[in-house]
């Protein structure tokens, strides 16, 4: 797949995938940001107007129930959320144009807009009285988000009600098997109500995303294939539930009181919105914009959601009137030695944490650019390789062939370069600039990782000019002083280009190199011009850093299972006794079941117990308080298996009825050592099995 190339400027609207605003950002939307952010920085260097904008995704259930447990609206709470942003996007230097909000006025007057369009013009929006999951305890209806249970294609166990993570499959809720409430365990009751639809079965829908997202110049091939699956099932294409009901934290459908946008209908128009709030604020013309046919639209998102950004929307823009993106590039997940991230096993990267102990941020640009490529692959942190490649490529490479040069030049000569040699035909320079078309058609085609390698073997051969004409011993007899003064010159001319071919990935970096050149910002034309003769340039100061290892023994959290049998360790001491014997038949009385926790949370008016909704393999699910608050975070504690008393008498607490009880160790004296550790069963235990 190419990107249409072309000489002339081009304008370009630039996303990428909008995180929901429930949580600071974890490192895959930073690496997500990285990607888009190359390209962008690129294609600016290319010459080219684009306009890179984001926002939070704001709405939805998820957001309003967090909003409730933490007493604020639910605009409060993701104005905390939205504050706490542009530390990362700084720190990592990701230069959106704009970030926005979904619960933007934009975005409110453009989904109702868009929706207008599809019911009224296009006659594409329908309704249905629906059977839908309601939760009896918290007497609510249930988002998609908020019920679990298996898929109904692939049986896997634990599946969110509106797509499963390990087939892929799109569903509705109903359609699940064994549901349960992940708000209160309890299994939802069938309540009737009237849902708003988009008829993507509609033949002129399924007709149009055959020819948009099988178009071999719009998809990956993998996501294309895809794409083509969906369209091919025997089933076809289902309409789109795109309605949910009061109580709600979104935008409400016209016409339809009671009744608001499903969020995934509003959070991608968000893009949109926040590029409308872009222009507002510039004084531009946002609709001239987006109906210019010249303008070019692209996304960067995550492969877990590709089905709605290649099948629902390209589809509602296309209906409602609206341009459609001209790629959908999507990436695949960020993890860490080869495992998926977990803070349980050591392996969790906070992005915040990186840039609290000072680790250079253009280490991961530089690292994670050297692993991305085109196709829809996961990107493995391999801490290691990340020091071994960092080191040897940026710092042994790159940075070396600058400082072998610029002190000769400052101290001898004035800091000025004697660059007569630097003709048009000049051997050393034209092997350098012959790089530069290859390079940029790999940015383009966001082939990082061999364009970042074909500017290595650049730095390699630079390098090796470095060797072979030894400046340290040239600077050593006055006589060689012109010749001194050119090797070095030519070397602070090749770090320029090289500089030039890096920027899009290290644009702090190389902002202290124009400086240190004395240079403007520098474009990519700039490669075929080299510095005029007895150019003046600034005192070399350094660089950049080796990475040292320990910094990654800083950056990752210690394991659980470290932190406890370290814990465990020093309390040795002050172990109790073992009580009086029992016998077989006394054991045999207390069945000790696996159970997974399905869901944790804080008790209110407790500064002890968490509440625990368990899966003990009965078909229902039980609600268990546990005095461990101290030792946990309810987040850290969802997914994993325990072990519970599963025959103790029901206890009837001032907070609810406790079903069981939830095995955990400790010291006898918690002052001297306040560890509480719960019993979590050897992998491949499942809830339900006895202890025996």
């Amino acid at each position: 797949m190419s990107v249409t190339p072309s000489s002339a400027s081009r304008k370009l609207f630039v996303t990428t995938a909008l995180p929901y605003a429930n949580g600071a950002f974890h490192i895959g939307h930073i690496m997500e940001y990285i990607q888009a952010d190359i390209w962008v920085r690129f294609m600016r260097m290319r010459g080219h107007e684009v306009n890179f904008v984001g926002a939070d995704d704001a709405h939805g259930a998820p957001i309003m129930i967090a909003a409730e447990k933490a007493g604020v609206t639910p605009q409060e709470f993701v104005a905390k959320i939205a504050a706490g942003r542009q530390q990362y996007l700084d720190g990592f230097h990701i230069a959106f144009d704009n970030w926005h909000s979904t619960d933007g006025e934009e975005n409110h007057a453009l989904s109702k807009e868009i929706y207008r369009h599809l019911r009224d013009d296009a006659k594409l929006i329908t309704t249905r009285t629906i059977e839908q999951f309601y939760d009896p305890v918290k007497n609510m209806f249930l988002p998609d988000r908020y019920i679990k249970g298996e898929c109904p294609k692939c049986g896997a166990k634990d599946q969110y009600g509106d797509s499963c993570e390990v087939c892929s499959a799109v569903y509705a809720p109903t359609e699940l098997r064994n549901p349960y409430s992940t708000l209160t365990g309890a299994a939802p009751v069938m309540k009737s109500s009237e849902h708003y639809f988009f008829r993507l079965s509609d033949p002129k829908c399924v007709d149009f995303l055959r020819s948009w997202a099988l178009d071999p110049s719009r998809l990956q091939p993998e996501v294309a294939n895809k794409a083509r699956e969906w369209l091919d099932s025997d089933s076809g294409l289902g309409d789109w539930d795109i309605s949910r009901d009061a109580p709600y934290f979104g935008i409400e459908i016209p016409d339809a009181p009671g009744k608001y946008f499903y969020v995934w209908l509003d959070a991608p128009i968000g893009y949109l919105a926040s590029l409308k709030n872009h222009f507002d604020k510039a004084g531009r013309d946002f609709d001239a914009f987006l109906a210019d046919p010249a303008t070019e639209q692209y996304h960067f998102i995550g492969k877990d959601i590709t089905y709605f950004h290649t099948l629902f929307w390209p589809a509602m823009l296309h209906f409602s009137g609206m341009k459609v993106p001209n790629n959908v590039f999507v990436h695949g997940f960020i993890t860490v030695s080869g495992e998926k991230m977990s803070k349980s096993r050591g392996t969790g990267i906070s992005p915040l944490r990186y840039l609290e102990i000072g680790m250079n941020p253009e280490w991961l640009r530089y690292y994670i650019a050297a692993k991305l490529n085109a196709r829809v692959e996961d990107v493995d942190f391999n801490p290691e390789d990340f020091v071994a490649r960092v080191n040897s490529d940026l710092v042994g490479k790159y940075i070396n062939i600058a400082s072998r040069a610029a002190g000769f030049i400052a101290k001898k000569f004035g800091g000025k370069l004697a660059m007569g040699w630097a003709t048009a035909d000049d051997p050393f320079l034209a092997g350098l600039r012959s790089a530069g078309d290859e390079v940029a058609s790999l940015y383009e085609a966001r082939e990082y990782g061999k364009a970042l390698r074909l500017v290595m073997e650049q730095a390699d051969l630079v390098n090796a000019y470095v060797d072979a004409n030894k400046p340290w011993e040239l600077a050593k007899d006055p006589a060689n002083n012109a010749r001194t003064q050119e090797v070095c010159s030519r070397l602070l001319e090749a770090f320029r280009i090289l500089t030039l071919y890096l920027k899009p990935v290290l644009p702090a970096l190389a902002a202290q190199v124009e400086s240190l050149l004395n240079i403007a910002p520098l474009q990519w034309t700039d490669v075929g011009h080299a510095l005029p003769d007895q150019h003046a340039m600034q005192p070399y100061s350094h660089l950049m850093t080796r990475v040292e290892p320990k910094m990654l023994d800083d950056l990752f959290e210690p394991p659980a299972e470290a932190e406890g049998s370290t814990k465990a360790a020093a309390a040795a001491s002050d172990i109790e006794a073992i009580d009086a014997q029992i016998t077989i038949d006394d054991f045999a009385k207390v069945d000790l079941r696996v159970a997974r926790i399905v869901d944790c949370e804080a008790v209110e008016g407790s500064d002890k117990l968490l509440r625990l909704t368990l899966d003990v393999g009965e078909g229902r699910m039980r609600n268990v308080f546990s005095g461990i608050k101290s030792a946990y975070r309810p987040d850290d504690l969802k997914g994993k298996l325990t072990v519970m008393v599963a025959n103790l008498a029901p206890r009837k607490m001032k907070f609810g009825v406790s079903e069981g009880m939830v095995l955990a160790a400790s010291a006898k004296d918690e002052k001297s050592d306040p560890g509480i550790y719960i019993l979590e069963p050897w992998p491949g235990a499942q809830p339900g099995m006895r202890i025996r």
